[in-house]
């Protein structure tokens, strides 16, 4: 239990700081449409369109897709506009077609309609804007990498960080390629401080981590030192394993910009990853006296104070985050664990049975409520607990039934276990993990034929039940010296789940 407890507490600081990238995260795209990420918009609201020289035919079709867009018929009418784009060549009418084909996700039509209106209007850089996500997303980095140029040639503005954060699944010499691109463009756009960004990126992905570092230093001598450059710098020294470095810069870092939460919670994280862990519940402190209804920082510095033992810090911690409603169920289990290990089981149960159903320590958090309740000798309230839990559900009863008859054997309560087993069973017949945890209970009494005779049925049942084959099959090879039918069911189980140890 105590690894398991140390390895999500570890995992929950890691997750907790999580929205802190060491990377900068790319910015997105901004084109004159709509994101297919935000959602369908139901309906698109028409936006003012001066109708060209339309035949009557066209323009019925027009009005007719902007009364079905209404009506939340909008891939009709994204494919209604298509047609009618492709037919007038009317830039409105592509405009148009573009925000349905962005809320519909329909990226072959945007693709098409990028290179239409690129052709029709050849100096306006939003087409040029459109095709890069394009071919971005389509991982034709060469053309997308073309198209982003063109924007800046003509005036607009374009980061192309975006290119690096889609290219980490290049192979080093594709790569290498683009690279050499980039080079050329910082020749060209030197004020463009998001190519020399995009390169340092891609050097970094390239493992050239020494000239990703002197070409940082170039772009910090172009735009001065940034909370995100200093991140980018770290997670460069990271990658060459030199932490005590990367340590080093972030330390200079949220000195030199200490307000900077990102850059403060990315130090924090390194710093869990090394183990230091009261410099990083340092970090947290501050972020909190600068907000103090940060709750994931105070979550953050409730785990740190639970793995450093801090036990009464840490609930205080835990309790406030329950008190205003944050990281509830995650609260609640881990103040069930700290009263576990101060041996306050009353408590201990108070708080696991708290955890909601359905969150991940859920079932974790009634089994140990049901371990302690059996300790204290609560056997008939620990079974009334579970069977209410479990609300009717079938499964949720035979699981919890499984769980409280393995726990009974452990605690000397076979009998129990035997007659909570044969009542399960009689309610649910052959269900097979009901039978396998009463195989569990013979095992534990040595009765080797009540241990068969379950297998046995299981098997019937399931043929391809790996698990009974091999318990039957080691429990033969161990318990008899019918040798040659134990190989056959333990080879039967190896071949169904030849992973399964």
């Amino acid at each position: 239990m105590t690894k398991y407890i140390t390895k999500l507490i570890l995992s929950g600081l890691l997750t907790a700081c999580a929205g802190t990238q060491v990377l900068p995260p790319p910015t997105t795209i901004t084109v004159e449409t709509v994101s297919a990420e935000d959602g369908p918009l139901t309906p698109v609201e028409p936006s003012e369109i001066e109708y060209g020289s339309f035949t009557e035919e066209q323009l019925y079709r027009a009005i007719i897709s902007e009364l079905g867009a209404q009506r939340g018929q909008l891939e009709d009418a994204g494919e209604n506009y298509f047609d009618l784009a492709v037919e007038t060549r009317d830039l409105n009418i592509i405009r148009r077609a573009v925000q349905f084909a962005s809320v519909t996700g329909d990226t072959n039509a945007l693709m098409q309609l990028g290179l239409l209106w690129s052709d029709i209007e050849p100096e306006n850089a939003q087409p040029h804007l459109l095709l890069s996500f394009q071919f971005l997303e389509n991982a034709n980095f060469d053309r997308a990498l073309s198209h982003m140029t063109r924007v800046i040639e003509l005036g607009g503005e374009m980061d192309f960080s975006a290119l690096a954060a889609r290219t980490d699944q290049l192979s080093p010499g594709s790569r290498a390629t683009l690279i050499e691109n980039l080079r050329q463009l910082t020749s060209e756009f030197a004020e463009q401080e998001s190519i020399r960004l995009a390169l340092v990126q891609l050097l970094a992905q390239n493992r050239e981590f020494d000239n990703a570092l002197l070409e940082l230093r170039l772009l910090e001598q172009l735009s001065g030192a940034s909370p995100s450059l200093v991140q980018l710098q770290a997670q460069i020294l990271q990658s060459m394993n030199d932490d005590n470095q990367a340590l080093q810069v972030l330390r200079r870092g949220v000195r030199e910009f200490e307000n900077d939460k990102p850059l403060r919670r990315g130090f924090a994280r390194l710093l869990i990853q090394n183990e230091e862990y009261e410099e990083a519940k340092q970090q947290f402190q501050y972020i909190m006296e600068q907000d103090p209804q940060d709750w994931e920082t105070r979550y953050s510095i409730a785990l740190l104070d639970l793995e450093m033992q801090n036990f009464a810090s840490a609930a205080q911690s835990f309790n406030l985050l329950v008190g205003v409603g944050q990281r509830t169920d995650e609260s609640q289990y881990y103040l069930g664990y700290i009263y576990e290990k101060e041996e306050d089981y009353e408590r201990a149960i108070e708080h696991y049975r708290q955890v909601g159903i359905g969150t991940n320590n859920f079932l974790a958090a009634q089994q140990q409520a049901t371990r302690f309740s059996i300790q204290l000798e609560e056997l008939d309230e620990a079974h009334q607990w579970l069977m209410n839990l479990s609300g009717g559900q079938p499964r949720l009863e035979i699981f919890f039934n499984t769980i409280e008859s393995n726990l009974l054997i452990q605690n000397g309560y076979s009998d129990e276990a035997k007659e909570l087993l044969d009542i399960a069973l009689n309610k649910y017949p052959n269900e097979s993990e009901l039978l396998f945890a009463r195989v569990l209970y013979y095992d534990s009494q040595k009765h080797m034929a009540g241990s068969e005779a379950d297998l046995r049925q299981i098997i019937r049942m399931k043929p391809e039940d790996s698990r009974a084959l091999n318990h039957l099959g080691y429990m033969l090879a161990d318990q008899t010296t019918r040798y040659e039918e134990a190989l056959e069911l333990i080879e039967r189980a190896i071949a169904i789940s030849p992973d399964d140890p």
